[in-house]
């Protein structure tokens, strides 16, 4: 689509523009969309100017001197109090009035799309849409509360007086006495008339009505100033001071507990503590519990605790010591503070230098000179990457043991904490103790900062030395840190807008000229934008991602309600993440542990690429030796979008991998300033996915001449080993028949089934046979009583019961083992069978004749009868002996070992072979299946044919009707036949085959280590998640004609990672929170789900959360452990 699509369509220019106004004023609903009385604006303009009426007698009184200032506060605040219990008092009447007259009930939260006929000025209608009242009892009540609560304090705040002494003028009083008071109006209009729909809408439903609370919230922030500086601030020091003294009462007490709890505090609590329920479980409960699944935990045992206990030791030693001996000189160049000072900054350059060089760019700009060049394959790859491996195990150590303890003996020897410490003290050092161990690589930074500006700045009149002590330091300079960092991706993200709405064809719209104007015209404004966003450590949000930007509201690091990966939109290709996931966690922690993905903090994102696959990496948690992460996955079928920004992105990575380019040292990184930042490859164990055109194999003739030949002998082998599988759970038949003699063959001519005639042969039946009916018998019985005892008792020679004849019109159907006597309605309904077609079953039935083997083996690889009973002319069975391969049989058989049984003779495989009425039942198999598959006809299939019996969907027929009578066989000759063709592709593409051993050779690899088959089969899903080494499908394109076919290979190869920019991200989510959430812009051809190949803003879109994004897959939080 065009770069100019409608931000937003006509329908919903129109909702938005009656929502907007709504929002600004905090609830009122003056523009409806359809015609309403003017009484319905007037009374909602009366119901918003009564707090400032309410508040205006208070300050009356004051400015008369009736009432002091807070006597005045009180009656407003309970006049406000009282109103509001009023008015929500006759909306409750409203409703009972009309609830006997409603049809449907009417939601308290009205929409803007709803029409309603008012009929009077108080009618209960008006009330109703006026007033839409509260869901719950108590927040009538607690909200009209606290809108007396914020009355008083507004009109104690408001009153001219205190803002005449505070500004001098009179033209600044007017105006914040007149626009406060609005301000007070909109929030308690918001809180107890009609709660408008926020902008910073977090929830797509407000259960408990919190939204009404975010208003007065703000305001009470604003009012409530000289309160906090007068009241609290003056308890919270008192007795955060009087706490600390009375428990901690030395110095040596507070080190030791700072350091203690640091470390703790840093530790992966839930999972210690899940842990340690999981062995308290295992020791108290039954076996069960030591065998739960628990994915990807940590694995918490005896070596990582006894680590735990031992560094937590050595840090509460080193602490103690340094303090108590070293601690008391102050801070000179020759001090032991100093000493640490310059072992800190030196391991800080050391680990910057040591993760830089694993990256694959420099800074983000130049190529890595050491990094390996045009890696494509992990044993390449892994042969280059030792030196850097190296390097990660050095850094992994510097950073988890050496930098702790160095940052401990700086912070143990400073001499704040020789004196008797204040609440300043404990704040700033609790909060560097904990740091130390959680977020170590930010300490580090903070106290090389530290020591440098103290180095530096000698003066101890100089107010940095007067008046900070070092924890206090450390605090605001870990707060300028984070906040810089946010102002400089803020930036980024923002220069990336500007400059690619123009540089990007698509991206140019009619307006994007004057807002690039504007932008560059208002450029501090601008800046002053991000400055606040990152202050407030709010997202930067670009209305519409257009360069237009605002200040988003402040969201939690994943910027989505709810557990972590509890929703997903799952579909088939969601199993090729889960398969992939745990493999891609290690590789993680791996790359995390080492630096090779840079600095990662709570908030990082991660894109990793393969092939068709993008997986979506977002860093939740991070402590002492471990990091929680969420990891999803994106749509496997691109559409447009998806695809373009696809497709930028396997340029970017092919540009730092793959491409032989940069020979040149340190040459520039193409694409930077993109939000992508490549920055290595990881070696995952996953599929691979190859898709083939077979054109030249499934549509030549000589392949397909030798299929139905090869489907036979495929076919003959997985009979004969289907047989002798199930052959495992029985006896041997010489124990057998010590046991119980002639039980075989007795139990196999009373197990015998019927089969119709052979077609094209004449039926014959003697009088002798046939029973007539009586007159007493009922037409709707299953068949004469003397049938069914005829049926019972067989004849004296056990194999040959007569057969009856039903009357015409009837319907017969088997009735063994059921009642004799039943109810008409019953016998009615087994007879018409619910009114399906009847079915003529006037023919003769036999039974089977008893097979008579020459080997008393050769029950154990007899087929089921029942398999041999398809309806086949006599001269194609012996068409088909002809064709059976004998050799090949004897071949198979000779193969078999049958070493579960416990007797048996030397020649047993002989006997087998020799064994003709075994090899028949072979025969009748064999010709039963390709009756149903081909029919009875020996022309060569065509490549459709093909294609419908290898997808099951061949057209019906007699003969597969009969096949998928027994859907045990029909499944074993689907399976044979895709064995059969996959069979085809190999001897197409690698040659014939020489022998029957390579021909088994193949087959036992097929059996063993594939899955041929359909990608929408349910085992396609599970040979995925079992991890099958290869699955192959056939597939069909009708639009181009041709036949494909897929092969997914399971093999360590290597994924691509590159780093996002975090706050384009949190941006972007933003705008789309607000777009579908406040705006509800669900148009799937919206303008901001277009694809951007700078911002990447579609895929950013569909790694949202549930119901605003799409992603097939989302793991739960993973704890990678870090050592």
């Amino acid at each position: 689509m065009g770069p100019d699509v409608p931000l937003l369509n006509d329908y919903k220019q129109e909702f938005f523009l009656k929502r907007f106004p709504q929002t600004v004023l905090g609830g009122p609903r003056f523009k409806l969309g359809y015609c309403a009385p003017p009484y319905i604006y007037v009374n909602q303009i009366i119901l918003f100017l009564i707090p400032w009426v309410l508040g205006g007698v208070g300050t009356l009184l004051y400015q008369l001197g009736i009432m002091k200032d807070y006597y005045t506060a009180a009656l407003s605040g309970g006049l406000m109090f009282v109103t509001a219990l009023i008015l929500q008092m006759t909306n409750l009447y409203a409703k009972q009035k009309t609830v006997t007259v409603e049809r449907m009930q009417i939601q308290n939260t009205l929409t803007d799309e709803d029409e309603f006929e008012f009929s009077s000025c108080i009618g209960s209608e008006t009330v109703k849409f006026i007033i839409p009242g509260k869901k719950y009892i108590i927040n009538t009540v607690f909200h009209s509360l606290l809108a007396g609560v914020l009355c008083g304090l507004g009109t104690w705040y408001l009153l001219p007086n205190r803002i005449t002494l505070l500004y001098s003028n009179i033209g600044g009083t007017v105006t914040i006495f007149v626009f406060g008071w609005l301000t007070i109006c909109i929030g308690e209009y918001s809180l107890i008339i009609n709660t408008a729909t926020e902008t910073a809408t977090f929830q797509a439903l407000d259960t408990y009505e919190i939204t009404a609370l975010m208003r007065p919230f703000y305001i009470f922030v604003f009012i409530a100033v000289d309160l906090a500086h007068r009241l609290l601030v003056m308890f919270l020091i008192s007795a955060g001071t009087a706490i600390a003294s009375y428990f901690i009462p030395s110095t040596l007490g507070v080190i030791l507990f700072m350091t203690g709890f640091g470390f703790i505090l840093s530790l992966n609590l839930s999972e210690i503590g899940f842990a340690f329920k999981h062995t308290m479980v295992s020791h108290l409960a039954s076996s069960k519990s030591k065998n739960m699944h628990r994915g990807l935990r940590i694995q918490f045992g005896w070596r990582e605790f006894i680590f735990y206990l031992t560094v937590l030791t050595f840090a509460l030693i080193e602490a103690s010591l340094l303090h108590q001996f070293a601690g008391f000189s102050s801070f000179s160049k020759g001090s032991p503070q100093a000493i640490a000072s310059y072992i800190l900054i030196i391991l800080l350059i050391i680990m910057w230098i040591l993760r830089e060089i694993q990256r694959v760019y420099l800074f983000g700009v130049f190529r890595n000179p050491y990094y390996p060049k045009d890696v494509r394959t992990v044993t390449v790859f892994m042969e280059k990457q030792r030196r850097l491996m190296k390097v990660g195990v050095v850094r992994r150590i510097l950073l988890t043991l050496v930098s702790p303890f160095a940052m401990i003996a700086f912070l143990a020897l400073d001499r704040s904490l020789q004196n008797l410490h204040s609440v300043s003290v404990c704040i700033g050092f609790t909060r560097i103790f904990r740091m130390v161990w959680q977020n170590t690589e930010n300490a580090l930074m903070d106290i090389v900062v530290v020591s440098v500006a103290q180095m530096l700045v000698f003066n101890p009149d100089l107010w940095w030395n007067r008046s900070l002590d070092t924890g206090i330091r450390l605090l605001l300079v870990g707060i300028l840190r984070d906040r810089l960092l946010q102002f400089v991706s803020k930036l980024q993200f923002a220069i990336a807008i500007l400059l690619t709405s123009w540089t990007e064809k698509k991206q140019r719209r009619k307006s994007t000229a004057t807002l690039i104007t504007l932008n560059v015209v208002f450029f501090p404004i601008l800046l002053t934008f991000i400055a606040i966003s990152a202050l407030l450590s709010s997202p930067l949000l670009p209305l519409f991602t257009l360069p237009v930007f605002l200040i988003g509201f402040p969201r939690p690091v994943r910027s989505w309600p709810g557990p972590v990966g509890t929703t997903a939109c799952v579909c088939s290709d969601t199993v090729y993440y889960q398969q992939m996931v745990p493999s891609l966690a290690v590789a993680l922690q791996s790359a995390l542990a080492a630096g090779s993905l840079g600095l990662s903090l709570p908030g990082s994102h991660y894109l990793c690429r393969f092939q068709d696959r993008l997986m979506w990496v977002l860093v939740l948690e991070k402590g002492f030796t471990y990091c929680g992460v969420n990891i999803k996955g994106l749509e496997l079928q691109e559409t447009s979008c998806h695809a373009a920004e696809a497709h930028r992105v396997d340029e970017i990575f092919e540009m730092a991998f793959e491409h032989q380019e940069h020979t040149k040292i340190l040459s520039p990184n193409h694409h930077f300033g993109h939000i992508l930042t490549p920055c290595t490859v990881l070696p995952v164990r996953l599929y691979s996915d190859a898709r083939n055109v077979l054109s030249g194999i499934i549509d030549s003739h000589e392949n397909l001449k030798h299929l139905k030949d090869d489907f036979i002998k495929v076919l003959v082998w997985m009979l004969v080993q289907y047989c002798y599988k199930k052959s495992k759970t029985w006896e041997s038949p010489s124990s057998a028949n010590k046991s119980k003699k002639g039980s075989f063959s007795e139990n196999q001519r009373k197990g015998a089934v019927e089969r119709s005639r052979p077609l094209r042969e004449e039926d014959s039946f003697s009088v002798d046979t046939i029973e007539d009916w009586t007159d007493d018998s009922d037409i709707f019985d299953l068949e004469p009583s003397s049938r069914m005892k005829d049926r019972k008792e067989p004849g004296p020679l056990g194999d040959t019961p007569k057969v009856h004849l039903s009357i015409p019109g009837s319907v017969e159907t088997q009735g063994q083992g059921l009642p004799q006597e039943m109810s008409p309605e019953d016998k009615l309904y087994r007879a018409v069978v619910l009114g399906l077609p009847a079915v003529d079953k006037g023919k003769q039935q036999e039974v089977l004749p008893r097979v008579e083997f020459s080997c008393s083996y050769s029950e154990l690889l007899s087929i089921p009868e029942e398999w041999r009973t398809a309806p086949v002319p006599p001269s194609k069975v012996n068409e088909m002996r002809q064709r059976f391969p004998e050799e090949w049989y004897h071949f198979i058989l000779s193969q078999l070992d049958f070493f579960h049984l416990k007797e048996k003779p030397y020649n047993l495989p002989e006997a087998l072979m020799k064994d003709k009425a075994l090899k028949d039942l072979y025969v009748h198999g064999v010709l039963s299946c390709c009756f149903g598959l081909f029919g009875l006809d020996n022309t060569v299939p065509a490549p459709s044919h093909v294609f419908r019996a290898y997808t099951g969907g061949i057209p019906w027929s007699v003969g597969l009707d009969w096949l998928t009578g027994k859907p045990e066989l029909f499944q074993l000759a689907l399976k044979a036949f895709r064995y059969t063709f996959k069979l085809m592709v190999d001897k197409a593409s690698l040659g014939p085959i020489e022998n029957f051993k390579e021909l088994v050779n193949y087959l036992e690899e097929y059996e063993n280590d594939w899955y041929i088959g359909l990608v929408s089969d349910l085992e396609w899903q599970q040979a995925v998640l079992q991890e099958k080494p290869y699955l192959f499908s056939l597939g069909h394109d009708p639009n181009m004609g041709i036949y494909t076919g897929r092969v997914l290979t399971l093999q360590e190869l290597l994924v691509q990672v590159g780093k996002l920019n975090d706050e384009a991200v949190r941006g972007q989510w933003a705008n789309l929170s607000w777009e579908l959430l406040y705006a509800t812009n669900d148009d799937e051809e919206r303008y901001s789900i277009q694809a951007h190949p700078v911002l990447l803003r579609n895929l950013t879109v569909q790694a949202a959360d549930p119901p605003l994004g799409y992603p097939v897959y989302s793991s739960e939080l993973l704890h990678l452990p870090l050592f």
